[in-house]
């Protein structure tokens, strides 16, 4: 889909920024050395404020700490605001005392940094102020050491420039991502409406990990929770949504494939209505994300239900509500990760392989994230499900071309969270016409290798398909929630 096609039609919802504690240290005995030194060096951090405010995360500012009673004061008031991420800045040489109890207090992840306020000092000129004005990384050793030694690692060390260092600041940048997501994912209340298709042992977990672990809430629901509002939905809105679906989606003529026929106007009628309620549903229990899957049975209301959800599920996916089938709330958080980070994240696995083409079709039936399709996405009207009971609309469509990531989390042998995660490039080309979504991936390995490979990582057959290469994010993430990480060549 086209920008402009997306951003005019999927209203995105609200997504609430990162929060980013910044704290900058300096050494008290040189104020009285060197008058007006301490007053340039909170100029300087008022400067690394502005800059991360520009990469759109909420800022709370700690300012320029300088001894232990105000680095205990700084350390509650950044656990008070419950920041999500800090960042030390060594404004010059400072000792470790002044920074241990702001990191203990506030109780997250944190970053240094180590940036000077221009590349290098004139030698020919320098004082012992411009030294001082320059002493960024001086501390960074004694402060690292001091924090490994009280259990809180940094996350990353970054030297570099204040300003016009794009080595840097590529780095700083995705820690602000980092936090962002991070935010959205303790906060986030994610519904379970259903079940988990049955026999597919890697996607079953417990709700109560993704409590415990992340300090996000899981949400049950009952099919009779939307059939209810179902009931409640109007002529007005059956007609406002059917409206925005054949504005969004191409209506395709019959294909290839004989179950995959033109757009009825009941199952229209039937998916509009479906998508008005699923829209409900999530404003009203204020959810984040969706898990869903129910069988249904002998062409029953809750199996009609079921069938007609994928339209309503595309458009809230699209719009940054992800929503997982078959129940997998383990791709339903990488789904999330992938949106929050901004790539999109359809719910995928692999289809089959080209060999000669040395590609593999990935993608899955029913939702999907359509803000990130190559061109409008396609309607067609299955008979069947294949796999699933019922009938009715169904969405296709392939991933923009260009680098793409795949994101899956899984569970180890002894429960623990982990990221299986890989690089490739969606490449221009066909795809079958089976009212599916399908992507054509090459990746640095040959098909099979890659595949073979990423298996051996025991990830859950469902992962998140999203757009450029995010990897270099994904592995700070990882750094930041303490989980495993896999990177699949």
């Amino acid at each position: 889909m086209s920008t402009n096609v997306t951003d005019n039609l999927l209203q995105r919802v609200e997504v609430p920024r990162g929060r980013i504690g910044v704290f900058s240290i300096g050494h008290h005995p040189y104020w009285e050395q060197f008058p007006g030194l301490k007053e340039e060096l909170v100029g300087y951090h008022n400067q690394l404020i502005q800059q991360l405010k520009s990469y759109g995360v909420e800022v709370v500012d700690g300012g320029l700490v300088d001894s232990v009673s105000l680095a205990m004061e700084t350390g509650d008031m950044f656990r008070a605001q419950s920041i999500d991420l800090l960042f030390c800045y060594l404004a010059t040489y400072a000792t470790s005392s002044v920074a241990l109890p702001v990191i203990q207090r506030a109780g997250v992840g944190t970053v240094l940094l180590g940036l000077q306020p221009s590349p290098a000092m004139d030698l020919n000129t320098a004082t012992t102020r411009d030294q001082l004005l320059h002493d960024n990384v001086t501390s960074l050793p004694e402060l690292s050491g001091a924090m490994i030694r009280a259990g809180k690692k940094p996350l990353d060390i970054i030297a570099g420039v204040l300003t016009n260092d794009e080595r840097a600041w590529t780095r700083i940048g995705e820690w602000c991502r980092v936090a962002t997501v991070l935010h959205s994912v303790k906060n986030a209340k994610i519904g379970y409406l259903g079940h988990t298709y049955e026999g597919m042992l890697d996607m079953h977990s417990d709700p109560t990990m993704f409590h415990a672990f992340f300090g996000l809430h899981v949400q049950m629901l009952e099919m009779c929770d939307l059939d209810d509002l179902i009931g409640e939905v109007t002529e007005q809105e059956i007609a406002r949504m059917t409206e925005q679906i054949r504005d969004l989606f191409v209506f395709a003529d019959p294909g290839s494939d004989p179950i995959a026929g033109p757009v009825k106007e009941d199952d229209l009628r039937w998916s509009a209505a479906v998508a008005v309620a699923l829209d409900k549903l999530v404003e009203r229990n204020d959810l984040t994300a969706v898990a869903y899957y129910y069988r249904g049975i002998a062409q029953n209301r809750y199996e009609r239900i079921a069938a007609g959800m994928i339209v309503g599920n595309s458009l809230l996916t699209g719009r940054g509500v992800p929503m997982a089938g078959e129940a997998d709330l383990k791709t339903c958080m990488a789904m999330l990760i992938m949106d929050r980070l901004g790539a999109g994240g359809s719910f995928a696995e692999f289809h089959p392989v080209d060999f000669e083409s040395d590609i593999v079709l990935v993608g899955h039936d029913g939702p999907a994230h359509i803000a990130i399709s190559d061109g409008r996405p396609v309607l067609r009207d299955l008979s069947i499900f294949h796999g699933k009971r019922g009938h009715g609309l169904s969405v296709e469509f392939k991933i923009k071309t260009g680098p793409v990531t795949m994101l899956g989390l899984t569970q180890t042998h002894d429960g623990r969270f982990k990221f299986v995660a890989a690089v490739g490039e969606s490449v221009p080309g066909p795809i079958p016409q089976t009212g599916n979504t399908n992507t054509r991936v090459r990746y640095r390995s040959s098909a099979a290798e890659f595949v073979e490979a990423w298996s051996m990582e025991g990830p859950t057959h469902h992962f998140a398909l999203g757009v450029g290469d995010q990897t270099s994010v994904i592995e700070k993430l990882a750094r930041a929630l303490e989980i495993e990480l896999a990177i699949v060549e």
